[in-house]
């Protein structure tokens, strides 16, 4: 990363592949592995790193002083984006949804945020659902008095997010049959996919429910990359009923493998991408000899926020 001061940790890539020895998935033939991109950077782990790098160059490059970005009270993006902006010397603004949330005492992750040095700007959900306007953000921009910002997108899934997380796929060459990540914002698989060879495939488990990714994914390989690529799927039947939602039957699962393999495991993202490829491997989708690679985006566990929040 370019732009990251001498004295910031330097990211490590490529990230660490580990082999799991599990008979959910060796008794059907399968191996499965984990890429340990939680393990890149301290502060911006995981597709955080991948996503926000490109972005941060090119606001530098353009004379950037602010990053302004969105995302819900449990935003790991704003997290990011907050240490992004600490470790590079900018000024950070995150545009929360909720305006409800204005004066209430800070839940930890919008704390760890304002510790950062994040101006919080919360808006109510109708202003914060049309932030893609270019009025309405103009608007949000203005509300929050940032001067000049350089705006991420929620998630920070753009076209240099998609760019940055090829190096994810290319990563992986050679080194699996099937890559999969749990979804947010998609940013993270549309680039994966674009980075494998053209005999392997990628997987999205959406953590939201709604069906409305494939078109997303689509849309943002098409502006990064021309034209979006036809080895990903998704598999929309484990969000365990939408964002942050950690019901009984997940928890345990979370706690059993982190048991069976002393890793922790994250409750938003990488359980529901954990139970849904245990689930696949015992639905026998994957043939004999198929190696499966889990992309691990984060290990510390995340605060749920029940009904709300953002995706990644």
């Amino acid at each position: 990363m370019s732009t990251t001061p001498p004295t910031t940790p330097r990211p490590r890539l490529p990230s660490p592949l580990q082999e799991l020895r599990d008979e959910r998935f060796s008794r059907h033939g399968v191996t499965l592995a984990l890429k340990r991109d939680d393990l890149i950077h301290p502060d911006l782990p995981g597709n955080k790193y991948r996503k926000l790098f490109l972005n941060l160059d090119a606001a530098v490059a353009a004379g950037h002083k602010t990053l302004l970005t969105f995302g819900g009270a449990y935003s790991n993006h704003l997290r990011a984006t907050a240490a992004a902006g600490r470790l590079l010397g900018m000024e950070t603004v995150g545009v929360v949804r909720g305006d409800e949330l204005a004066g209430r005492p800070l839940n930890p992750s919008l704390t760890q945020c304002a510790a950062d040095g994040m101006r919080l700007h919360f808006v109510d959900r109708s202003a914060y659902r049309g932030k893609t306007d270019p009025e309405v953000l103009a608007s949000l921009v203005r509300a929050s008095g940032a001067e000049n910002p350089y705006v991420i997108p929620e998630g920070g899934s753009n076209a240099l997010a998609v760019r940055g997380c090829t190096a994810l796929g290319e990563e992986l060459r050679d080194r699996t049959d099937t890559a999969a990540v749990a979804c947010g914002t998609g940013g993270t698989l549309a680039g994966m996919a674009a980075g494998l060879a053209p005999d392997q495939r990628a997987l999205g488990i959406p953590v939201l429910k709604g069906g409305f990714l494939g078109p997303d994914i689509r849309a943002l390989q098409e502006r990064a990359l021309g034209a979006p690529t036809a080895n990903w799927h998704l598999d929309e039947r484990f969000h365990f009923g939408g964002y942050a939602r950690t019901p009984p039957e997940l928890a345990a699962f979370a706690n059993d493998f982190e048991d069976r393999h002393g890793l922790p495991v994250e409750r938003v993202y990488v359980a529901k991408l954990l139970y849904a490829l245990t689930a696949l491997s015992e639905e026998g989708t994957f043939p004999p000899g198929t190696r499966v690679t889990a992309v691990i985006t984060a290990t510390e566990p995340a605060t749920p926020a029940a009904q709300s929040s953002t995706s990644r």
